[in-house]
């Protein structure tokens, strides 16, 4: 088995000494390189070909939000994870916005720290349904109605099932969980997904939660 390539970026040094004591311990993570500014992330994704990136948000002089907007605008960016102290923050959305392939809290254990990248470089998203409710209530705001009509616009590029899928990537559903839930295999759940992908022009799941909510669909599914 290939080992996951991991490039951490966090300006305090002993974050990031203890990042990579945790994950270095892993035999399926290799730790490539360590970041102190986001400033630098991209000469060291250069060098090193990550294949995730765990990145703070709030560093001195660029920080994880532009980082992670300069990399996903990248061919071939590597997955991006964003470290933070809020569990639902404006800064949060925008990262996810950007392209980030989801979160995870400094005080988040270890364990769940080292399943999250593996999710991540699997090319699924970490946000359980209970963080993605938590943030798509955050995201609501005085830019709500602009928001829905220009997603909803967007949405309709869809097709019934295409739209189908999309609501429950919304909903935090995992591939199997889709199948079973709309009568169809695993493999035609993943098509689905990467023709919803091209269509929207979106980086990821993610992404596809977020445009549901701004399109209003989790609210007329009952969520």
């Amino acid at each position: 088995m290939t080992a996951i390539r991991l490039l951490l970026v966090d300006d305090d040094p002993l974050v990031r000494a203890g990042l990579s004591f945790m994950m270095g311990g892993a035999d399926d993570i290799e730790i490539v390189g360590e970041a102190a500014d986001g400033g630098e992330v991209e000469a060291l994704v250069d060098r090193t070909r990550p294949d995730v990136v765990l990145m703070d948000i709030r560093m001195p002089t660029v920080d994880g939000l532009t980082a992670t907007e300069r990399l996903r605008a990248r061919a071939e960016a590597p997955q991006v994870v964003v470290l933070t102290t809020f569990h639902a923050d404006d800064q949060v959305l925008r990262a996810l916005r950007a392209g980030a392939a989801g979160f995870v809290l400094k005080d988040t254990p270890p364990t769940e720290i080292l399943a999250a990248v593996r999710r991540v470089a699997a090319g699924d998203p970490v946000l359980s349904p209970t963080v993605t409710r938590q943030l798509m209530r955050h995201a609501a705001g005085s830019a709500l109605d602009a928001r829905r009509s220009a997603a909803r616009t967007r949405i309709a590029a869809l097709n019934d099932r295409e739209r189908e899928v999309a609501v429950a990537v919304g909903q935090g559903s995992s591939n199997a969980e889709i199948a079973a839930a709309l009568f169809m295999s695993v493999a035609t759940v993943k098509t689905h997904v990467s023709r919803i992908l091209a269509k929207l022009d979106l980086n990821n799941r993610v992404q596809i939660a977020l445009l549901t909510y701004d399109a209003g669909l989790l609210e007329e599914d009952g969520h």
